[in-house]
């Protein structure tokens, strides 16, 4: 499934940044490389870490 649209940020790779070390979306957009743009998933990508960060 497709987070951001905007950066093409697919929920494995957040999930995956996660398992990294990132605890909020502007450290999972830093490991990937990419940076915020319309911040419309914002609020999904940080439903996702907490999450994974649940299950951890």
């Amino acid at each position: 499934m497709v987070v951001c649209v905007c950066n093409a940020i697919k929920e494995k790779d957040l999930r995956a940044a996660v398992r990294s070390g990132a605890d909020r979306p502007s450290q999972v957009y830093a490991q990937l490389g990419r940076k915020p743009k319309c911040g419309q998933c914002l609020s999904f990508a940080q439903t996702i870490i907490r999450s994974e960060i649940a299950t951890a």
